[in-house]
């Protein structure tokens, strides 16, 4: 069957499109969203599985399927209008290079996920995934205004930017944002970008976690006005002590000001970081999920931070953490058994916390489910969701646990 499909896609797509992967299963790199769509429409109609892929980076690439279907081929950013600050750039741009580009033009997206900067903007859109920036400048869907889906039928669906109407009364570009590509493909983004910041400065403190964590939060009971605030827990040969980077972006007054304010009368000391430096604390914020096979995120109030974070280290074990105080978002990377992020989950479920799988091997993927068991009434939604925009169903996605539809 696996050589049969092989030939399909090289029929549909021509032999430079078509790829195996290193276990053999055909790989196929359309490259427009109308391409995409006929691999899903053949797919549906042949009842083959997909498994869909961006730069493969985050997400592991073994979920069962027929075939592979990347984004690679869908590499075009095809506006940026900086007096507007709007730009429609295709899934499969690396967020790297994208901003590089839009930096050249005085703008800036101001989303910094884990992984960065070798994440795809449709593997950052599927996922949901923020950064610290999230703290300033809120989370993905902030900063979506529209996209292009392919469902898993075949079809073409637009809503938002451009083209304001949505379809089948859903809102289709928020749907897409955090699904894990359960409802369909993302292709083309159309994203709301900032101005470039005249300055952005970067302080850190380094010290016993709790003393960081009451820092922060004095902090945002002073009204921080800031970009990031970002609690790291301490990297291999560090010592004990945690790591909290705050960062200011704005005009050159307001930033010292703010930083003059942020910093006086502080129970703990600042160290004003050079740009390589603070570089390197984003990068090494960005890049440390990577160095575990499971991330996990979980949402909880400022005043439940301490309280969270010792139930993850008890829970979980040894794990790499960074957290964003004045956000409540903490994530988790690590190598946790089943029954302890089975076990976190229902902690989670209990207070009320959203708890997200965000990556992981299949088996624990396919076993906790991404957003693990819905509330009352919400399974049923999401069903008919997954029958609208991906019937029978096409794609590999574990969004439940135990299964690979709801």
């Amino acid at each position: 069957m696996t050589d049969a499909i092989y030939t399909r896609l090289r029929q549909a797509l021509g032999d430079s499109a078509v790829r195996r992967d290193g276990f053999g299963t055909p790989r196929a790199i359309p490259p427009s969203s109308e391409a995409v769509a006929e691999i899903c429409g053949l797919a549906h109609e042949q009842g083959w599985r997909v498994r869909v892929e961006g730069q493969g980076t985050w997400m592991p690439p073994d979920a069962p399927a027929d075939l592979a279907l990347s984004t690679e081929g869908l590499d075009r950013i095809s506006e940026i209008a900086p007096a507007d600050l709007v730009a429609t750039v295709e899934a499969g741009v690396g967020l790297g290079r994208l901003g590089i580009e839009l930096a050249r033009r005085g703008a800036w997206l101001p989303l910094d996920p884990p992984g960065l900067p070798r994440r795809s903007l449709g593997s950052l859109v599927a996922t949901g995934t923020a950064g610290p920036l999230r703290h300033g400048f809120g989370p993905v869907r902030d900063h979506v205004l529209g996209a292009t889906v392919v469902t898993g039928d075949g079809r073409v669906l637009t809503a938002g930017g451009k083209v304001v109407k949505n379809v089948a009364g859903y809102d289709l570009t928020r749907l897409q944002v955090g699904a894990f590509g359960a409802f369909g493909v993302v292709t083309r983004v159309h994203i709301r970008l900032r101005a470039l910041s005249a300055a952005r400065v970067m302080l850190m403190a380094i010290g016993p976690r709790d003393a960081l964590t009451r820092q922060a939060r004095s902090l945002m009971d002073g009204g921080l006005s800031a970009a990031a605030l970002e609690l790291r827990s301490p990297g291999p040969g560090e010592g004990p002590d945690w790591s909290l980077g705050l960062e200011l972006a704005g005009t050159e007054a307001g930033v010292e000001a703010e930083a003059a304010r942020s910093t006086s009368q502080s129970e703990v000391a600042w160290t004003r970081l050079d740009p390589d430096r603070a570089a390197r604390f984003r990068s090494e914020v960005a890049l440390a999920p990577l160095t575990a096979p499971t991330t996990v995120r979980i949402g909880v109030l400022p005043d439940g931070l301490d309280e969270m974070l010792d139930v993850l280290e008890g829970r979980l074990g040894p794990g790499v953490i960074s957290a964003g105080p004045g956000r409540g978002l903490v994530r988790w990377s690590g190598e946790p058994t089943f029954e302890a992020l089975r076990d976190l989950r229902g902690i989670a479920a209990e207070r009320e916390m959203p708890l997200t799988l965000e990556r992981g091997p299949w088996d624990l993927r396919q076993a906790i489910g991404h957003f693990g068991a819905y509330r009352e009434g919400v399974g049923p939604l999401v069903s008919r969701l997954r029958e609208t925009f991906d019937p029978d169903p096409t794609f590999a996605v574990a969004l439940g646990p135990g299964k690979t539809e709801p």
